[in-house]
């Protein structure tokens, strides 16, 4: 863990209390996880992984909840958050607290060119900070601003994942993310965001990354196309065709990954 995450939550601490991540998620100090799952909107059970291995429900709030999933041995720890940039930034800074090996983001994301189908299973090859939070992660002063630089993660270890994905049959497609701070908002204003030329947009990525590099752990975003603006595949009411293709990728690719890369060794 850098120095500047120490910091973070050294502050976070002194006007709060500690253990915030048991009380916030029911997970343990004592425990070390093969991985951390980050998962705004997605619990295990939406995937449907009890059917696969054992799922505990620890903690659930009003829109955040945690989960201990064990499967073969290994021990996983799963946040479900809300979406947002701030939401991402404020509960990894919580988990600080927790010895895990990885970090895992799983997520839907939209396609802002036709390539991409429903479905489809991609990683950001680089995220686009279109949120003010970044800011206050990375930067002195709140007055400085990093909106609209590339966010890299490491490209070894996305290589890495995306071989992994191909010796199990699965085209995980590397792709660049523009990251917006609302959804609704990103429709308005749709052709100034795709004239960054990205290929996907959503909403957490650019901060999943800057947080992973500080805790200087492994760490992968995989997403989901869910919707795509230029093929006119829809968000809400999708075809039977579209909506197997996404389950698909949801309910067998994800899955199947997480188990696979918390039992890598590091």
């Amino acid at each position: 863990m850098k120095e500047k995450l120490k910091k973070i939550v050294d502050k976070f601490h002194q006007y709060n209390s500690e253990h915030m991540a048991a009380q916030a998620f029911g997970l343990s100090e004592d425990i070390t996880y093969d991985a951390l799952v980050v998962a705004p909107s997605y619990s295990p059970y939406k995937l449907h992984i009890e059917n696969q291995c054992k799922v505990t429900t620890l903690k659930e709030g009003a829109y955040i909840a945690g989960y201990l999933v064990e499967k073969d041995g290994l021990k996983i720890a799963w946040i479900k958050i809300g979406s947002s940039a701030g939401n991402l930034i404020d509960h990894l800074a919580l988990c600080a607290e927790l010895t895990f090996k990885r970090i895992i983001f799983i997520g839907a994301v939209g396609g802002l060119k036709e390539e991409f189908k429903m479905g489809d299973v991609c990683t950001p090859s680089y995220s686009i900070s279109g949120s003010h939070a970044d800011s206050y992660l990375m930067k002195d002063t709140i007055r400085d601003t990093m909106l609209f630089e590339k966010v890299f993660p490491n490209l070894t270890y996305v290589d890495e994942v995306v071989n992994i994905g191909k010796k199990k049959g699965y085209n995980i497609k590397k792709a660049s993310v523009f990251c917006t701070p609302s959804l609704a908002l990103e429709y308005a204003h749709l052709d100034e965001i795709k004239s960054f030329d990205t290929d996907l947009i959503e909403m957490e990525t650019s901060s999943f990354y800057l947080m992973t590099e500080l805790f200087e752990l492994p760490g992968i975003a995989l997403l989901v196309v869910s919707d795509n603006s230029a093929s006119g595949a829809a968000l809400v009411g999708r075809t039977d065709e579209e909506q197997e293709q996404y389950d698909y990728g949801r309910n067998v690719v994800l899955p199947d990954m997480i188990f696979t890369l918390a039992a890598e060794e590091q």
